[in-house]
């Protein structure tokens, strides 16, 4: 039987979502993981405490890749909490110069599953300007969560893997028109907003149309950009999405650390 919402163990939280930080709390009421640690330690401790969770109860995290809003934290709590983390062969590279020593590594290679505890993780290959970027998706107690964040364009491998998400944290990094309008100079324009840069929110809302089912109950817009992008410009651009669907919408943020959220499949 599945658990109700109340008593569902399987939850997610987003620590921190944006250019400046990102980390993402799950558990499944045993074992417990961080995906990206992009902030310092003591601000990760921070987001921590406002949601009652426990630093010492993390086994594990997950690095997507080696952008530094994505691996700042991650070499000093795993030092002060003995975590292991997971990374690519060709992010351990690119990141470890910045991460001190590192006493619990792990290998992973998109496309391969491998579980944590009760968790079975699966990562699959994102298009952007890293060495080996990865997005997850995370099952436990017969759920699904998704994770896409940090990819130009949503490939048919990444459509493939967020099938039958019951919560998801998507890319919704910019609108396209406030990006062109904007300060920053061409090139990183252009960066932005080509294949290997970051989802705009009109892909986001496109992505979200194919893949969306009845068994989703949660989306979750992720990495807003702070300059070329407002959370309430995301939110109304993807929801006409789920007009007529009981998932709820919300835009993660930057400074304030999110609800945590069960990932259960949503029932009548």
């Amino acid at each position: 039987m599945t658990n109700s919402p109340s008593e569902n163990p399987f939850k997610i939280c987003v620590l921190a979502s944006g250019s400046k930080g990102n980390s993402i709390y799950v558990t499944d009421g045993t074992t417990s993981i961080l995906v990206d640690a992009g902030l310092s330690g003591v601000q990760l401790e921070r987001r921590m405490a406002e949601r009652d969770i426990d630093p010492k109860s993390i086994s594990a995290i997950l690095v997507s890749h080696e952008h530094t809003d994505h691996v700042s934290g991650v070499g000093v709590l795993c030092r002060r909490y003995g975590y292991t983390a997971y990374f690519t062969r060709e992010t351990y590279k690119a990141s470890i110069k910045g991460l001190g020593k590192m006493e619990k590594c792990k290998g992973f290679v998109p496309g391969q599953e491998f579980t944590i505890g009760g968790m079975t993780i699966h990562p699959f290959s994102t298009s952007h300007d890293a060495v080996n970027p990865a997005g997850f998706t995370i099952q436990a107690h017969g759920a699904k969560a998704g994770i896409a964040t940090d990819l130009g364009i949503a490939t048919a491998m990444v459509k493939n893997h967020l099938q039958d998400c019951n919560v998801l944290l998507m890319e919704a990094n910019h609108d396209v028109q406030m990006l062109l309008d904007g300060p920053y100079p061409w090139h990183l324009k252009q960066r932005i907003k080509g294949r290997s840069g970051h989802l705009s929110n009109d892909a986001s809302r496109e992505l979200l149309e194919e893949i969306l089912h009845d068994g989703l109950s949660h989306v979750i817009l992720g990495h807003l950009s702070e300059t070329n992008n407002l959370p309430e410009i995301a939110l109304d651009t993807v929801a006409p999405v789920l007009d007529g669907h009981k998932a709820k919408l919300c835009a993660a943020h930057q400074s304030v650390c999110g609800d945590l959220i069960d990932i259960c499949c949503k029932k009548e």
